[in-house]
C-alpha cells in the first residue's frame, strides 16, 4: 500500500484535477480510493494493476459526487473520455503534446506555478496535491504554524477558482518563465525526502526518487536551462550518500563518520557531469553553486581532506545571490570548520540577532556545537536542550540527545564537527530540512522565510566563483 501511495497519488490527483477542475474533489476522491484499498486488498488480494484499480475507484467516486452538481453531465463525459483513453479505446487528447511536457505530474506542477499565485502558494499547493504531504508537514517545511498553512492552501485554491486559472500547460515557448517556480518545487520535494520534517525515519526515499525523476524530465525538456541541470546534479550528489547517512538502527551518522565506501560513486560521476554541463552555460545560479558545494564534499576522500575554505567561499557567493539566512547559517559552519569555532560563533551571533531563523532547530544546534568545541560545556548543554525542543524527527532527536550527554559528562567530544548529512534546511531548509545542513555540511541550501532565496540575483560572473568549484 505504501508503494502504491508513493507511485500513484500524484498521478491520480493530477488526472482528476485535469478532468474535474476541482482540487478538493480530486484530493478527497484519491484519499477515498486509498482508504478502500486498505479495507479491500487484504481481503481480496492486491489487483494486478494497483494504479488502474485506484484510478477507477477515484474516478467513480468523483462521478458519484458530481451527480449532485449542476455540471454533472459535462464533467462525467470528460471522465468517461479519460477512462477510454487510459484503456486505449478513445482518441488522443487534442493538442495533448503541444507543450512538450511528457509527464502528467509535471503538468500539475506547471499549473500550480501559475504567475497569478504567490511563490509560497505555488510550492505549498504543489506539494499537497502532487506528493500527498500533509498540511502539517508542509507547514513545518515553511516554518509556519499548521493553521497558517491550511489557510494559505485554501486561499490558493480559491484564487484558482475565482480567477478561473485553467488547468493547462503553457506552450513550449512560454515554459522558461515558469521554470524558477518549478525548480523550487522539485528542490523542496527532494529536501523533504532527504531530511524528513517529522517521523521516525530521517529519509523518505520515495520523495527523493520522485524529485529526481521529475527533474530529469525537466532537464531533458529544457536542455538550454543550466539551473535544471544544476539542480539535478545537486540531488544526485546528495542521493549518492543516502546509504551511509543512517546506521542499522536508523540513527543519524554524521558526515565525518560516514563510511565513504558506501557512497554511490557512479551516481556522483553522473552528478559531476551534469554540473559541468550546467557550468558550461556560463549562467550561474543558486542550484549550480549548491551543487558545487555538494561536489566539494563528494570529492574529499576523507572528512579531514574536505576543502572547507573553498566551501566557505562558495557559501559567500551563494549568500550574495540569495540573501538567505539559511545560507548564512551554513556559511558560519563552513567558516568554523576552516578557521575555528570562535570565527563561526561570531557569524552565528550576528545571525541570531537578526531573528531571521527564530524557531529553527539547527540554529541552536549549531551554536551548541560551536560552544562544545570551545569547551564551554554548560552553555553548549543549554543550546542542545533548546534544539531538542524544536527538532522534529527521531534520528535527529537521538543525535542531539547523544551530544547533550557528551557535554553533560564533561564534554567528551567524540566527533570533531556538527556536520550532518542533510541538504539544507528545508522546505528545504529554512524553508526546511532538518539537521539539514547539518548545517554546514553539505547543505543543499534552501530558501527561508518568505522564500528570500528567490530574491533578484545580483549580476555575478560565472568565473567569479567557478574557480572555487570542485574540479
Amino acid at each position: 500500500m505504501a508503494d502504491a501511495f508513493r507511485e500513484e497519488w500524484g498521478r491520480i490527483t493530477a488526472a482528476l484535477i485535469h478532468q474535474t477542475g476541482d482540487w478538493d474533489l480530486a484530493e478527497e476522491c484519491a484519499q477515498d480510493a486509498f482508504t478502500q484499498a486498505l479495507r479491500r486488498w487484504p481481503r481480496d488480494g492486491v489487483p494486478n494493476r494497483p494504479g488502474a484499480w485506484l484510478m477507477t475507484v477515484a474516478r467513480n467516486g468523483a462521478i458519484d459526487r458530481l451527480r449532485r452538481g449542476s455540471t454533472y453531465r459535462a464533467k462525467v463525459e470528460e471522465l468517461a473520455v479519460m477512462a477510454a483513453r487510459e484503456t486505449g479505446t478513445g482518441d488522443p487528447e487534442p493538442g495533448a503534446d503541444d507543450s512538450g511536457v511528457p509527464d502528467e505530474r509535471l503538468r500539475l506542477i506547471f499549473t500550480c506555478c501559475h504567475p497569478a499565485l504567490g511563490m509560497e502558494a505555488r510550492v505549498a499547493l504543489t506539494l499537497r496535491t502532487l506528493t500527498g504531504l500533509s498540511t502539517a508537514e508542509i507547514a513545518r517545511a515553511f516554518l509556519v504554524p499548521e493553521a497558517t498553512m491550511a489557510k494559505r492552501l485554501v486561499r490558493a485554491k480559491q484564487k484558482i477558482a475565482n480567477a478561473r486559472i485553467p488547468y493547462r500547460v503553457p506552450q513550449a515557448s512560454a515554459l522558461p518563465e515558469r521554470v524558477p517556480g518549478v525548480l523550487a518545487v522539485l528542490y523542496l520535494v527532494f529536501n523533504e525526502g532527504y531530511s524528513a520534517s517529522t517521523g521516525d525515519d530521517l529519509i523518505r526515499r520515495d520523495l527523493c526518487d520522485l524529485a529526481v525523476a521529475l527533474t530529469q524530465v525537466l532537464a531533458e525538456l529544457l536542455p538550454a536551462e543550466p539551473e535544471a541541470k544544476g539542480l539535478l546534479a545537486l540531488m544526485l550528489f546528495h542521493r549518492a550518500r543516502q546509504a551511509a547517512r543512517v546506521n542499522d538502527r536508523g540513527d543519524l551518522v554524521t558526515l565525518e563518520d560516514q563510511d565513504r565506501t558506501r557512497w554511490d560513486r557512479a551516481q556522483i560521476g553522473i552528478a559531476r557531469r551534469y554540473l559541468e554541463e550546467a557550468l558550461a552555460g556560463q549562467r550561474p545560479g543558486q542550484y549550480q553553486v549548491q551543487a558545487a558545494i555538494a561536489g566539494c564534499h563528494a570529492a574529499a576522500p576523507t572528512a579531514r581532506a574536505t576543502d572547507w575554505a573553498r566551501i566557505a567561499r562558495l557559501y559567500q557567493h551563494l549568500a550574495d545571490m540569495t540573501g538567505s539566512p539559511v545560507v548564512e547559517l551554513n556559511r558560519a559552519v563552513a567558516v568554523a570548520m576552516a578557521d575555528g569555532p570562535a570565527a563561526g560563533l561570531a557569524l552565528l551571533q550576528r545571525l541570531e540577532a537578526s531573528g531571521a531563523l527564530a524557531g529553527y532547530y539547527l540554529l541552536p544546534a549549531t551554536r551548541a556545537d560551536f560552544l562544545r568545541r570551545l569547551g564551554r560545556n554548560s552553555a553548549a548543554a543549554s543550546a542542545y536542550e533548546e534544539a531538542l525542543a524544536l527538532v522534529g524527527t527521531g534520528p535527529e532527536r537521538r543525535f542531539l540527545h547523544a551530544r547533550l550527554a557528551e557535554v553533560g559528562e564533561g564534554g567528551l567530544a567524540l566527533l570533531s564537527n556538527v556536520t550532518v548529512d542533510s541538504p539544507q534546511p528545508t522546505l528545504a531548509g529554512a524553508v526546511k530540512p532538518g539537521l539539514a545542513p547539518s548545517v554546514g555540511e553539505d547543505s543543499t541550501v534552501s530558501p527561508v522565510r518568505n522564500f528570500q532565496i528567490w530574491a533578484p540575483v545580483r549580476a555575478l560572473s560565472a568565473y567569479k566563483w567557478l574557480s572555487s568549484a570542485p574540479k
